[in-house]
């Protein structure tokens, strides 16, 4: 597929997705949100890739859907969307790679959700983070849905409900983003924490991701029993053999498996 709403590069072995509409400030539309579906299809289809990063061109990561596409639609036409501007949640759910955001200046209402919705997130100390759309009479409610699952339901109720921008800091303490860098460190820090990540073995990546997202709806017993299943799985792989070895003869590992 050829892309313009979105950037597909590689390094090494980490895939990276820049957002690509700077002078729209990153905000979502039909075409941002095909492209941005489908790169993140394409690092998980490709064998060369174990970790994608969704960064951003311009001052700011996204600011949430164009309000330019708010008129004249239909109700189907509208559903139909809606679901596209949050499909990017679920796809990113779906994939067995790590997903990790790399948030600069403003991630708000939709890029707000990306955020939310990306496996791990690095940002920079002067970013901030809203869930804002009641502010212009609408709701963020995709965005709500990876937002309550990192929060719980009474602070993604504030946020959603009052549009309040919190800071890194606040969003790193509630459980949002996992490291707050420097401005100007943040690609050096993401890229980091890909690598390191990049490093591990895929498979055992893979069964962590699918495992911890797996038993978010399961009671605890079931949880315990489905998460020890995937364990056991990951055990008789060529990795986890390959891994236990190398830690013996204290070398560097080799993965054989992705």
């Amino acid at each position: 597929m050829e892309y313009t709403n979105v950037l597909v590069d590689r390094q090494e072995q980490v895939g990276i997705i820049t957002l690509n509409r700077p002078q729209a400030m990153n905000t979502f539309n039909v075409p941002f949100a095909q492209e941005l579906n489908a790169a993140l299809w394409e690092m998980e289809n490709d064998p060369g890739v174990r970790v994608v990063v969704i960064d951003a061109n311009g001052k700011h990561f996204s600011v949430g859907i164009s309000l330019d596409e708010f008129k004249g639609k239909s109700h189907k036409e509208y559903n139909e969307f809606i679901h596209l501007m949050d499909e990017h949640n679920l796809t990113i759910a779906r994939m067995k790679k790590p997903v990790i955001a790399s948030v600069k200046g403003y991630a708000l209402a939709n890029g707000a959700g990306l955020s939310f919705a990306c496996d791990l997130t690095v940002a920079a100390e002067d970013a901030k983070f809203g869930t804002t759309a009641i502010n212009v009479g609408l709701i963020c409610l995709g965005p709500a849905a990876p937002l309550v699952r990192n929060v719980g339901r009474k602070k993604a109720l504030e946020m959603v409900l009052t549009g309040d921008m919190i800071t890194a800091a606040e969003a790193q303490r509630l459980g949002l983003v996992n490291r707050v860098v420097p401005a100007d460190k943040l690609e050096e820090a993401t890229l980091e924490l890909a690598k390191k990540l990049a490093a591990k073995s895929p498979l055992a990546l893979q069964a962590g991701k699918a495992g911890i997202y797996g038993m978010q709806d399961m009671p605890y017993s079931q949880a315990i029993d489905m998460l020890g299943d995937r364990f056991a799985a990951l055990c008789c792989t060529e990795d986890a053999e390959e891994g236990v070895k190398a830690f013996l003869d204290k070398r560097t590992p080799e993965w054989r498996q992705c």
